[in-house]
Parts: C-alpha cells; structure tokens; sequence
C-alpha cells in the first residue's frame, strides 16, 4: 500500500515526479538574446527605421500632399548647388568646433582647478552641471533676456560701465548673432566636461603626486607632467560627447534666432526643419538629414574605434 501511494505522489516524500531535476541553463548566447532582445526590437523601431525611412524619402521629390515622385540623386545634386544649404553646412562646422573646444577646454580648466579643493568646490560642480540638465528651451529663454537690445542684462552692464557704443541687438545684428549663440550654448556644455575630466583628475593614484613632490617638483610642474596628461581619457570622452550633440542642435538656435538674421546661424539640422516642415519640401529636408547622418558617422566612427582599441 505504500508503495503503491509513493508512486502516485512520485516518490518516497511525495513530491512531483522531476522535482529534484536540476534548473535548465541557457547558453550565454541565449541568455544575452533574451535579455537584448526588447532592448533591439525598440532600438529597431525608434533608431533604425525612421533612419532607413529618412534615406528612402530622400530619392523623392515630395510636396506637400502631392503624390511622390521618385528622382533618384537629384535631390542630393540641388544640395550641392543650394547656397543656402552650403552656407548652412559651413556654419554647421564652425559652430561644432566653436562650441566643442570653447566647452571642453573651459570644463577641462574648471575640473583642473576644483581638484586642488575636492570638498570645499563640490558646490560649484553642481550649479556648473546643473545648466547641463537645463532645457535648451528654458535656456533660449534666458539669454533671450540677457540679449534683449532695449533691456537685457548685457546691454545693461555695458551701460553701467560707461561703455554705450558698445550696446546693440546681439542677436539682430548678423555680425554677433552666432557668436551670440554659440556663447550661450557653450554655458549649457561646460557642466559635462567639468564632470569627466575632474572624475579622471580624481583618479589618479597619490603615489605619483608624492614621488613628486619628494623629487622637488612644483605645483604648476605636476599640474603640467601628471595632471594634464592623465587626464586626457576625460576630455576624450567629453570632447566625443560634446561634438555629437553640437552637430545636432537645434532648440537653443530655434529659440533665440530662429536661423536668422539672414540665416547666418542656419545649422544644417535648422535647415532640414525649414525645408521640411515650413517649405514642404519633405523629400529635399530628407536629403540634407541624411547628409548630416553622414557627418556624424565620419565623425564618430574613429572617435568609436580609438576608444574600442584603447579598452582591449
């Protein structure tokens, strides 16, 4: 009679038949499928078919609810011969390199001098990197108010200081209009430089501050010789992340200037925009997003693959 309820239950104890099988292991190749599995499905339908589905709208010539029409290249060709689209990419470039050095060199400079003091300057980091955060919309904002010609805090200082002639419309005039706003964009971007180098500065070990200073070396010396140099890996990071978000900005232009005056602060991003959604021209905007995908891939693909060799 026991061995007969023993058997029904499954054993000796009466547990179910199996229960003592040891868990099913996944190959590591299966477990990393199923936990990257939603991750690439979202990536797919967020990053790579509005991209795909940008270069394929860039073979048509599309006009507001007109039918499209297929045109192959010829898209690509007006925007070689489109001086509007030229100067755009030229400000573009300028603007990128203006705002990534000017960033990262006063980020680099500030995390060199917070370093001396860690604790009594933490303060300062965190207002520093609190503009980081800010909205670009909240920060048009602003500087619209620090620019404003008749009472803006510019023109008023300018005043209190004696120095009238000096007043004007800064982001009227198209001679300071883009420095105007390259000025406050590289407020926005100094928090995050300020962050990785001084993260960097933190990292190195004391030892070789103190096999420094036993060998005599002066501050400025060790700021030089060790500092500087260890904490590249910080700026290289900063100056990656900084270059691809001025390449794609767009807010703070479209805040304070509008791509104006005369579009000579039209990046390619704000000329995509104007083509596409206040000129319809769908299939041409298409074109010169793809040609500032291009842009950030030439960018970013040695920036990618020296950081992939320097982790190995």
């Amino acid at each position: 009679m026991a061995d007969a309820t023993a058997n029904t239950l499954g054993g000796p104890k009466g547990l179910p038949n199996g229960a003592l099988r040891a868990p099913r292991q996944f190959s590591q190749g299966a477990a990393a499928l199923i936990l990257l599995g939603p991750l690439m499905i979202f990536f797919g339908v967020s990053v790579l078919y509005p991209v795909f589905e940008t270069i394929r709208l860039s073979f048509f010539e599309i006009k507001g609810l007109a039918p499209p029409k297929a045109v192959g290249f010829d898209n690509y060709v007006k925007l070689l011969g489109d001086e509007n689209f030229l100067r755009a990419l030229r400000v573009t470039f300028y603007w990128s390199f203006c705002a990534t050095f000017f960033s990262v060199s006063i980020g680099w400079a500030l995390a060199m001098a917070c370093a001396l003091k860690p604790r009594e300057t933490m303060i300062f980091r965190v207002l520093i990197f609190a503009a980081y955060g800010v909205s670009e919309a909240v920060v048009g904002f602003i500087w619209l108010g620090i620019y404003r010609p008749d009472y803006g805090l510019l023109n008023g200082i300018l005043g209190g200081l004696g120095l009238e002639h000096l007043q004007q419309a800064w982001l009227g005039n198209p001679d300071t209009a883009l420095t105007a706003v390259i000025v406050a964009y590289v407020w926005t971007q100094v928090g995050l430089p300020l962050m990785t180098c001084f993260a960097s500065i933190q990292s190195i070990p004391r030892s070789y501050f103190e096999a420094a200073y036993i060998d005599g070396a002066k501050p400025m010396s060790m700021m030089r010789h060790i500092v500087m140099p260890l904490s590249l890996p910080g700026v290289r990071v900063a100056i990656f992340i900084n270059l691809l978000q001025s390449l794609k900005a767009f807010d703070l232009i479209y805040m304070l200037t509008g791509g104006g005056p005369v579009r000579t602060t039209e990046t390619v991003g704000f000329f995509m925009f104007r083509e596409s959604m206040l000129n319809f021209k769908l299939g041409y905007g298409a074109a010169s997003t793809v040609v500032l995908l291009l842009a950030v891939l030439i960018v970013s693909t040695p920036l990618i693959a020296q950081r992939t060799r320097a982790a190995r």
